[in-house]
């Protein structure tokens, strides 16, 4: 039934992501919020159709952070970026520049405020990406950003960049750790098999401005990872006893 449901949902993601790039393509010529109002719909509709085709819920823990803040998650999977993105109001997600040249999902992330960066470009990279995000923290927007730059798999060792604790420094604003458990649940070859149960997502204690880069990113890495074990641990928990 995993099976069965995973490729339904499948057809469903597809159908959906290319009747709403064809059917919103004229929004990229309209105010950001345009945009803007197209990707939350979509993502609430890609989320819908997990819930009901391949009965993958989410549950949100925590306390939702407010605007203006700079937002630190855990990467499992896609999902991760849907559903935060839908949590959150209106953030800017830092994402790397390869993804921006995505026909479509490229042309729309950028219209939506994501900011694109050259993962490659070193200091540069850390100036250009602070400039951006200061102006996003001005217009009243939270900045989300996945601290270890890529996905990792569901006990993958950590591997936190250098970057989010130069950011950190440089925008001298709250950060609100997440930590998840997608990776159980939205897994397999390229993310394809979805399996029975609910996402949790939690938002962290903030870790407030002021720390030395070295001492924020350790204790940003301690929250997430403590948080997410714990989550995960949970998670095959749940699905040991549907199995059972």
């Amino acid at each position: 039934m995993t099976l069965l449901r995973s490729a339904v949902f499948f057809v469903w993601f597809a159908l959906l992501s290319t009747a709403m790039s064809l059917l919103f393509l004229p929004v990229l010529i309209l105010p950001r919020k345009a945009t803007v109002w197209m990707a939350r719909r979509w993502c609430a509709l890609t989320l819908c159709g997990l819930r009901v085709l391949a009965g993958v819920g989410l549950e949100v823990r925590g306390e939702r952070p407010g605007n203006g803040v700079l937002v630190a998650a855990k990467h499992m999977s896609m999902w991760d970026t849907m559903a935060l993105y839908l949590v959150l109001d209106d953030p800017a997600a830092i994402l790397k520049s390869s993804l921006s040249r995505i026909p479509f999902f490229g042309w729309f992330a950028i219209k939506a405020g994501s900011i694109a960066i050259d993962r490659d470009g070193g200091a540069s990279t850390l100036r250009k990406m602070a400039q951006k995000t200061k102006q996003v923290l001005m217009q009243g927007r939270s900045v989300l950003i996945f601290p270890e730059g890529t996905r990792k798999k569901v006990g993958a060792p950590p591997d936190y960049k250098p970057g989010v604790g130069g950011l950190y420094g440089q925008l001298d604003t709250v950060c609100v750790p997440v930590a998840l458990n997608s990776g159980l649940y939205w897994t397999g070859p390229a993310g394809f098999i979805k399996k029975k149960g609910t996402i949790v997502l939690e938002f962290l204690e903030p870790i407030a401005p002021g720390l030395r880069a070295r001492e924020f990113l350790k204790l940003l890495e301690e929250r997430i990872e403590t948080a997410t074990a714990r989550l995960v641990a949970e998670g095959r928990a749940a699905l040991q006893r549907k199995e059972a």
